[in-house]
């Protein structure tokens, strides 16, 4: 049997964002996060740290966001590729369900890619008017 190569830097980035486009998000985790990940927001607070790892809590966070949000639209600008790392523009509508509001925010992801896996991803992004 031979060894495949670990996956492109673009390949990866088309792919995720790919899925992403299409709501996969869970399956874009499962087939591209090392399971070491780290992610970083670009703010913290008591009930999402700034810095997460592993793969573990990289789910649980995705779960959070999709469990109290309801998403009126999203899309995913992009992928924007470099030798290692790559960015996706992602443009969201959606409410915040545990108070009714409802806003539009733009969150660019810098991801950065080791031997076919997302590593690290770091997400910066508008902050809704209050």
């Amino acid at each position: 049997m031979t060894a495949r190569a670990p996956a492109s830097t673009a390949t990866v980035a088309q792919e995720l964002t790919d899925l992403c486009r299409a709501g996969k998000n869970f399956e874009a985790i499962d087939k591209f996060y090392s399971p070491d990940i780290t992610s970083v927001e670009s703010t913290g607070s008591e009930d999402m740290p700034k810095e997460m790892k592993g793969i573990d809590a990289i789910r649980g966070k995705n779960q959070w966001w999709f469990d109290n949000h309801e998403m009126h639209g999203h899309k995913a600008n992009g992928p924007f590729v470099g030798e290692d790392q790559f960015a996706v523009q992602f443009e969201l509508d959606c409410t915040y369900e545990p108070s009714g509001q409802r806003f539009q925010m733009s969150e660019m992801a810098l991801y950065t890619v080791e031997d076919g896996k997302i590593v690290r991803e770091e997400f910066y992004y508008t902050v809704p008017a209050a």
